[in-house]
């Protein structure tokens, strides 16, 4: 069975810091004002509160404010001028073109914006598909990374193991999960900060008391790393 590669996006194939994440805060941040008549501040603070319970923000404006996810994915990543902030290392490009095995994009972010991210890097055509948000659902609720269960779900999906499957992605909770159910794991360092704002507004932290915690079976900077990692690894264990 060929390797099933599963990448995240935001920080992890693109520069998303820069790109994208500080006008998707704001946008968060103005729906909950306009739509649940908060304040800015309180807006702020309830957003990193269920960033950090649930993993997303949106799963507790589901859970406690009957939201529409539909209606906050839009609203929240209109990004106006998004293709024109874009940026990857060339040699990453390069190197996804080489890699050998199916490759899938996982992302927690909404399918149209994976979409015009792919098409501004010129990604596209080397992916096999796209797992968005919208695809994490189970039994009619949104289980996006880092759920386990979403992960072996997606596993089946694309019909193999999960020990077949390598997460690629820069958020260590997401790899711990992953871990868990099977897959291997390499944390990308390559658009990590020591501290920058994520989406939910809290901030997502680089340094980690280990610098490689045992759920990461690698740490790359590059993506031409993996194909001497993993492929080398997969041709002598047949």
């Amino acid at each position: 069975m060929r390797t099933t590669w599963l990448f995240d996006l935001d920080d992890t194939l693109h520069d998303a810091s820069h790109a994208a994440l500080g006008q998707t805060s704001a946008a968060m941040t103005a729906y909950m004002v306009d739509h649940l008549a908060m304040t800015d501040q309180q807006a702020t603070q309830l957003r990193q509160h269920y960033w950090n319970r649930y993993g997303a923000t949106l799963l507790g404006l589901i859970k406690h404010h009957g939201v529409k996810a539909s209606h906050f994915l839009e609203e929240t990543h209109r990004l106006p001028g998004l293709e024109s902030r874009v940026r990857m290392h060339p040699a990453d490009r390069a190197a996804l073109a080489r890699l050998p095995g199916r490759k899938f994009i996982l992302t927690n972010a909404p399918r149209a914006y994976a979409l015009r991210v792919l098409g501004a890097l010129r990604l596209t055509g080397l992916f096999d598909g796209i797992l968005s948000i919208e695809d994490m659902t189970m039994f009619g609720h949104h289980r996006p990374k880092p759920d386990a269960r979403m992960f072996r779900a997606m596993a089946a999906r694309l019909k193999t193991r999960p020990s077949r499957c390598v997460l690629v992605e820069d958020t260590l909770a997401h790899q711990r999960s992953a871990r868990k159910v099977g897959m291997r794991t390499a944390w990308m360092q390559r658009y990590l900060r020591a501290a920058i704002h994520a989406p939910g507004g809290c901030v997502k932290v680089s340094v980690h008391p280990c610098p490689k915690p045992a759920y990461v079976c690698a740490r790359i900077k590059q993506i031409q790393a993996l194909r001497s990692i993993w492929c080398i690894r997969d041709d002598n264990s047949h």
